[in-house]
């Protein structure tokens, strides 16, 4: 992984003492809370519903164990001994205190992390996918290309002060775990028939309010102009994009407007005074970013262990972990882990201190001191050696966190929701309970096969509920919670480089009627199934239309019709 130099250590320092003092001026009254927002912010500072929530950067979801542990030491001395794993890779801390920032800024610093950019209208966290590196099918290992714009985006004065958030996704492999569709700029790399390296370039896409899914305006772009032909993109967004609605702000609006041809002619144009410049990326540079990434010193091992195969014979529930929870390795004799964080006694994607130091020791004894954070709010030990996996399963057992689910009902994507955040018009947590109470029933789970279902607190969708096979979204209606439900959206997994939105199946639904609708949803695909039929294959073979009409069956209609008119504002 990346390891910082000498500038970037200096850097650092700087920051922290400069943001200590930001702090301290606040405290004596130098600054208002006016003038102390934007700099909390650009520290990862949010204030929420009960408390500050602190947001730490995990730069494209990489992870040393020696960082997981400072997390886990700074989770415990600051706030309530436990972090919450985002769908952007980032672990937020809910309940710091504002005085304590600056520590755990220090803190984060002696092992190369830090808070900046993880919040403001700046691009934000460079995200890719959690088997970078060792995916078999992968093309290129996409986080050199994402080192090389963390590099060149943080600190960038030009595009410091955008319209809105910006993200960026990379993808290596032929399948699209990045979710680069739904990303402002979607990067997937390619080669050419000459076998060069290069990238399809999407833009304009984005979940929340308005969901976008992107378009491809640059079908293969040389690596060498990753960073001028970004740099375009950015210029032609900060020049045209809407500054006076937050709402129609981001990229995905411009695009839709503009529509993605003249779009492009608009980006070819800003282009053409960038190619060729300073910017271009040099193979020595690229070489130079991506000797931090190179292979770890694998050992020569056979592709199959006795003792696994002896062990998933004699033992379903081991046998259950390895066929959920266990992935291909392009290294034979290896095997990438996803440690679940879906334990149904813990919120989705929240993770004690001593849990991460648990699944610090793993990835010092059997992955080489590294792990990832996925964006479906799991931790991942990429490099397992096979026969070591019976080993691992105990460990992670003893702590809580072999939930075998990875991929089914109860491996759900979840917001902290109106339990923490202020933006949430609904909570997401208890509803995430109920249905893992209602699923808790490992055979049924594996019955059903592979299924996601994503919750969002509101329409900002951190959840991702769009793509959800099952997405559910939490809405105000009169100062009351409730919940509306989609239907057939999906990222990369099951048709590789595709993603979907999900459609709205009707009007919302109470918090306490949630269960009982997925629950008729899943019995309607199990009653219509076709032989080795997946959830999505039936929904798109059949249509909304008989689950809808199993949810609806017997709802009374006045209430369906005043929710109905009430959908139209959110759908």
């Amino acid at each position: 992984m990346y390891r910082y130099d000498a500038y970037d250590h200096a850097i650092l320092r700087q920051r922290v003492a400069q943001y200590r003092d930001q702090v301290r001026r606040w405290k004596t009254g130098e600054l208002s809370d006016d003038e102390f927002r934007p700099l909390r912010l650009q520290n990862g500072l949010y204030i929420q519903r009960h408390a500050p929530m602190f947001r730490i950067a995990v730069p494209y979801g990489l992870l040393s164990s020696t960082q997981l542990r400072k997390l886990a030491e700074v989770a415990r001395d600051y706030d309530r001994g436990y972090g919450h794993f985002t769908t952007r890779h980032n672990l937020q801390l809910n309940w710091p205190k504002v005085e304590d920032t600056p520590d755990i800024l220090e803190k984060l610093a002696d092992v190369e992390m830090h808070a900046i950019q993880t919040s403001g209208n700046c691009v934000r966290n460079v995200t890719t996918s959690h088997f970078a590196g060792i995916d078999p099918d992968e093309i290129a290992d996409p986080r050199p290309f994402a080192e090389l714009l963390r590099e060149w985006s943080t600190f960038q004065p030009e595009f410091a002060f955008l319209p809105r958030k910006f993200k960026i996704a990379v993808s290596g492999s032929t399948r699209d775990r990045a979710v680069t569709l739904a990303h402002d700029i979607g990067l997937n790399i390619k080669k050419n028939a000459a076998g060069e390296i290069g990238f399809e370039v999407l833009v304009g896409g984005g979940l929340g309010r308005t969901p976008i899914l992107a378009k491809v305006i640059e079908e293969f772009l040389p690596w060498q102009h990753l960073l001028t032909f970004v740099e375009a993109i950015l210029r032609v967004y900060n020049s045209y994009g809407r500054r006076d609605n937050p709402y129609k702000a981001r990229i995905k609006i411009l695009v839709h407007a503009l529509g993605a041809e003249q779009f492009r002619k608009e980006v070819l144009e800003e282009w053409a005074n960038l190619k060729d410049g300073p910017s271009t990326v040099g193979t020595e540079e690229l070489e130079r970013i991506a000797r931090h990434f190179t292979a770890p010193d694998y050992a020569a091992l056979p592709a199959r262990d006795e003792r696994v195969d002896a062990l998933k014979a004699s033992n379903p529930a081991f046998a259950r972990w390895v066929a959920r929870n266990v992935h291909p390795h392009k290294q034979p004799g290896y095997a990438a882990v996803t440690i679940s964080l879906k334990d149904p006694r813990q919120p989705p994607g929240d993770c004690t201190s001593e849990q991460m130091e648990a699944v610090a020791d793993l990835a010092d004894q059997f992955s080489f001191g590294e792990l990832r954070v996925s964006h479906e709010q799991n931790l991942v030990l990429p490099d397992v050696p096979v026969s070591a996996l019976p080993d691992v399963w105990e460990a992670a057992k003893a702590k809580g966190l072999s939930t075998p689910t990875v991929g089914l009902l109860t491996d759900l994507i979840c917001c902290p929701g109106g339990d923490y955040c202020s933006l949430a018009n609904a909570k997401s947590i208890p509803i995430a309970a109920a249905i893992q109470e209602r699923f808790a029933d490992l055979d049924y789970l594996f019955d059903i096969g592979d299924l996601d279902l994503n919750i969002s607190g509101c329409m900002n969708a951190c959840g991702h509920h769009h793509v959800g096979h099952i997405g559910i979204l939490g809405v105000d209606k009169n100062g009351e919670e409730w919940y509306q439900v989609t239907l057939g959206g999906h990222t990369d997994g099951v048709k590789g480089r595709e993603t979907a939105l999900g459609k709205v199946i009707g009007p919302s639904f109470s918090a306490a009627e949630v269960p009982e609708v997925v629950e008729t949803l899943v019995r309607t695909y199990v009653a219509q199934r076709h032989d080795d039929e997946r959830f999505l294959d039936t929904f798109e073979r059949l249509g909304l239309a008989p689950f809808k009409e199993a949810v609806y069956a017997g709802r009374r209609p006045a209430a369906l019709n005043t929710s109905a008119a009430r959908e139209s504002t959110h759908a």
